[in-house]
């Protein structure tokens, strides 16, 4: 496993979030380029455990799954128009800089 936390941004997440992640040499994925776009949460949350990556979502149903198991790299959740995107994309780099991925694996971080 990686000493740094990757991303997965889900289809509902600003495209803006990942590209100024990356300009931080922020390793993130999105659903668009991943081919994922118009795909169920559990085959996002497939993807996610196979690649080690945290899923970051606006959806509350990775919140309904991650209450039914644990067996996943990570959630970040922030309820859709409860941060602008300065704040999500600064919580994210925060997270990114005090977690490991030990630490964040089967727990839901909300921002």
């Amino acid at each position: 496993m990686t000493d740094r936390i990757r991303f997965h941004l889900d289809e509902n997440v600003n495209p803006v979030v990942s590209v100024a992640l990356q300009r931080y040499g922020i390793d993130v994925t999105t659903t668009v380029n991943a081919g994922l776009r118009a795909a169920d949460d559990e085959t996002q949350l497939a993807f996610a455990k196979r690649e080690k990556r945290v899923i970051v979502t606006h959806d509350d149903d990775f919140l309904r799954i991650a209450s039914r198991t644990a067996d996943h790299p990570g959630i970040v959740y922030c309820h859709l128009d409860a941060r602008s995107t300065g704040e999500i994309i600064r919580s994210l780099r925060l997270l990114y800089e005090v977690l490991l991925p030990a630490e964040i694996e089967g727990r839901v971080e909300f921002l």
